[in-house]
């Protein structure tokens, strides 16, 4: 703590610090009682104020406004300001000044220890300048008053206190007067810059617990959109959260929906999901491929036919609408269908009531209608190829699901699921995908989306030797995009260059970036593997924080 010499310095019997006051200064003589009495009485009503401005709970800074002001309008203050540490807790910057004033310099701040006000905040104790002219510490930054002997006053600045810590000061330009007034002023700031704290502390400890609020409930969304995420559907990118709270939120109903998406995106794992997550769930589950059947077949297999209702009928036969009673029935490829076949559903969809294939009997249906397509049924429906009708009664809660291309983040969590899936059916032992396979899966278009991401990991399993899945070991269409197939195979030692450079750095990465034990498990010395790395110019350094569950 740095003081003035004690020539310019007083310490009263309060703790207070005085500046710029002589040694031999005159301690406050006994007050008339009557100005002493009018001015506590001001004391009196700036508190009362204070307390009810307080009780208000208006924001901090327009609460802080407010307070400035009535010191001011009461007492005969001016230059009224609230000074808060920063965030870091480097610097006291402008909170706060009496309502409608404007500070000359309001980016200005000060350090802690720097002029008058920094050294209230460093020492935690309240200063007093009776005269700002002949204080050479007094900063004047802020306001930058005119100082002189006609707009000369005294200055004086409290700490502001929460708990043990300093988070500000609390200062005012007050007229000059004798020691013992400014004392009484100090005191007065002090009371007020408690007042203030214990508020600051309220607000503190209300904001801190609305973040703890507001960590709890984003932990809580975060648990609740993992529980809600079906257990045969994998990804965890945004566009797939947003698929899976669809299908929560239509699930618990009997609403018909209609999945869209293209070829491969696992419309029929939504379907399922969608039924067991259902009050359906203990029924069954019916799936009907609509597009392989042509539309006589197809109406047979829907809602059956009775014996002799055409040649070659020779018993009765149920429907697929009549398995799927009390349960889900999921027609794919639901574009396909014809016009009339069209209007026997819309009545299925409507009136919940169908007849067979040769009979005048009606059947009553309880089951739930969910339909997929990957086409343009919008198009569809204006080029008059599917009925209007019937697609707005299909049409109630629409699920999208993203092409793969579009979640790319999925793309691993994929790839080690079929790893998993095709090396135990193959019984092979398979650790992890090297690096130049992921970058070849990530760089892909997926026009096959997620089964044919599948078929490419099934081509790959099968040809991995050595426990790792290379990039080599992917189908051809994954080879080095935009070259032909003659380059994509290369000669004999091109080929032979890429496996040894694919397992030296796979080596690497499992050793993160140690060449002895990167050697030891390639089976080669040390001096052997430096020079092969010095070959196939490979970076070791970039291997020192490698992920070795992956790449």
């Amino acid at each position: 703590m740095i003081f003035l010499p004690p020539i310019y310095e007083k310490r009263n019997k309060n703790g207070m610090y005085y500046y710029g006051v002589s040694r031999n200064i005159v301690m406050p003589q006994t007050l008339n009682s009557s100005p002493h009495a009018h001015r506590h009485q001001k004391e009196i009503e700036v508190l009362a104020s204070i307390s009810k401005i307080l009780a208000e709970q208006s924001g901090q800074e327009k609460m802080l406004s407010e307070v400035l002001s009535g010191l001011e309008r009461t007492l005969g203050f001016s230059n009224c300001i609230s000074m808060l540490l920063s965030v870091d807790g480097s610097k006291l910057i402008v909170e706060a000044t009496r309502k409608g004033q404007a500070t000359k310099h309001p980016d200005l701040s000060y350090l802690k220890g720097e002029g008058i006000t920094g050294t209230v905040v460093q020492t935690g104790r309240p200063a007093i300048v009776p005269r700002i002219s002949r204080e050479p510490r007094f900063r004047n930054m802020v306001y930058q008053r005119p100082l002189g002997d006609g707009n000369d006053v005294g200055f004086v600045c409290v700490p502001v206190v929460v708990g043990n810590e300093v988070v500000g000061t609390l200062s005012a330009d007050v007229p000059q007067e004798t020691v013992g007034e400014l004392d009484e002023h100090a005191r007065l700031l002090d009371i007020v810059a408690g007042l203030i704290a214990f508020d600051m502390k309220s607000r503190r400890m209300a904001q801190l617990d609305r973040r703890n609020l507001e960590a709890e409930n984003l932990r809580l969304r975060s648990e609740l959109k993992e529980r809600i995420r079906p257990e045969n559907i994998i990804g965890n990118s945004t566009a797939m959260r947003n698929v899976y709270q669809r299908i929560c939120q239509v699930a618990p109903s009997d609403t018909t929906v209609l999945i869209r998406g293209e070829s491969g995106t696992g419309k029929e794992l939504v379907a399922a999901a969608t039924h067991f997550g259902s009050r359906r769930s203990k029924g069954p589950f019916v799936r009907v491929n609509c597009a392989a059947l042509n539309e006589s077949l197809l109406e047979s297999e829907l809602f059956g036919h009775e014996k002799g209702a055409f040649t070659g009928a020779l018993a009765m036969r149920v429907g697929r609408i009549e398995e799927a009673e009390g349960g889900t029935l999921f027609l794919d490829e639901i574009g396909d269908f014809s016009p009339s076949i069209q209007v026997k559903l819309l009545r299925v969809l409507q009136e919940r009531e169908y007849q067979r294939v040769g009979s005048n009997k009606t059947v009553k249906a309880d089951v739930r209608i969910i339909a997929a397509t990957n086409k343009d049924l919008e198009a569809s429906v204006k080029n008059g190829e599917f009925r209007q009708d019937f697609y707005y009664r299909i049409h109630v809660f629409p699920i999208s699901l993203p092409p793969l291309r579009e979640r790319k983040n999925d793309i691993l969590l994929l790839a080690d699921h079929f790893v998993q899936k095709y090396a135990k059916r193959m019984h092979k032992d398979i650790r992890r995908i090297s690096t130049q396979a992921i970058n070849m899966m990530f760089a892909y278009h997926w026009p096959g989306n997620v089964r044919e991401l599948e078929n490419c990991i099934e081509h790959a399993t099968l040809l991995s030797t050595n426990g790792v899945l290379h990039g080599h070991n992917l189908p051809p269409t994954l080879q080095m995009p935009g070259t032909d197939r003659e380059s994509q195979v290369g000669s004999l030692p091109e080929r032979v260059h890429m496996l040894e450079k694919d397992m030296m750095i796979d080596a690497l990465k499992s050793t993160r970036g140690n060449v002895a034990a990167a050697a030891r498990r390639l089976g080669i010395s040390a001096r052997m593997a430096r020079y092969k790395i010095r070959n196939l110019n490979i970076e070791v350094k970039r291997f020192s924080n490698a992920n070795v569950c992956h790449d």
